[in-house]
């Protein structure tokens, strides 16, 4: 590590001590993690929080870069709603993390940053994580018909129905999800176990081979 490097870390480090510092029992912990500064905090005050890391001086995270959701299904608290703030006159970036339960609600943060209200309804939409005092919280990437949160760990990759246009009907229709062939396992670990398994089943047309005369020898 290089001398700037070490002195980029050390400004992070500095800082997260000044934001653990201001915020006192809201922070739950702080961590700097691969070049980047990651505080996370209590659920319930969030709008608080990113208000004084807004307003704050020394801090100035005026922009509010992306929110998203991330799914944990072993954990009791099985969410965590990242906020992605960015300061232009101080040029730092610091990345705030709360965690929420199954239906726990996140409290909406559009009083401190009106660009948070789309981010909210994708988080709802893709996690189901819901956002108390959000004005319209509702699907935003999905069909209004659509079940389910496409990007927990437990959806299943066929999702629950599909759509197609029905030509009788004249109109698009919802329909469970009907796969058109049985499931297959296929063992992609050891090539050489695949080959084998292959050349142990007898598959249609083989049987030619072992029916057709062997050639005779010329003398």
């Amino acid at each position: 590590m290089d001398d700037q490097q070490q002195e980029q870390l050390d400004a992070l480090r500095e800082l997260g001590d000044y934001i653990e510092a201001i915020l006192g029992a809201d922070v739950l912990g702080v961590e700097v993690a691969v070049g980047e500064l990651n505080v996370t905090v209590r659920r319930e005050n969030i709008a608080g929080v990113l208000k004084r890391l807004r307003d704050d001086s020394n801090c100035q995270l005026s922009q509010l870069i992306d929110l998203c959701g991330v799914d944990y299904p072993e954990r009791e608290k099985r969410f965590d709603v990242v906020y992605h703030l960015l300061s232009l006159r101080q040029n730092h970036r610091v990345r705030v993390k709360v965690a929420a339960g199954e239906g726990e609600p996140v409290p909406s943060v559009i009083s401190v940053f009106s660009a948070a209200g789309w981010f909210e309804r994708e988080t709802w939409d893709m996690y189901g994580i819901l956002f108390s005092e959000h004005p319209d919280l509702r699907r935003i990437l999905t069909d209004y018909g659509f079940e389910g949160h496409p990007l927990r760990k437990d959806f299943p990759l066929t999702g629950y129905v599909e759509v197609r246009y029905d030509d009788d009907q004249k109109r698009v229709v919802y329909e469970p999800v009907r796969l058109t062939q049985e499931f297959r396992s296929f063992d992609f670990l050891s090539p050489w176990e695949g080959a084998e398994a292959a050349r142990a089943a007898l598959l249609p047309g083989d049987e030619k081979a072992t029916l057709a005369p062997k050639p005779e020898a010329k003398s």
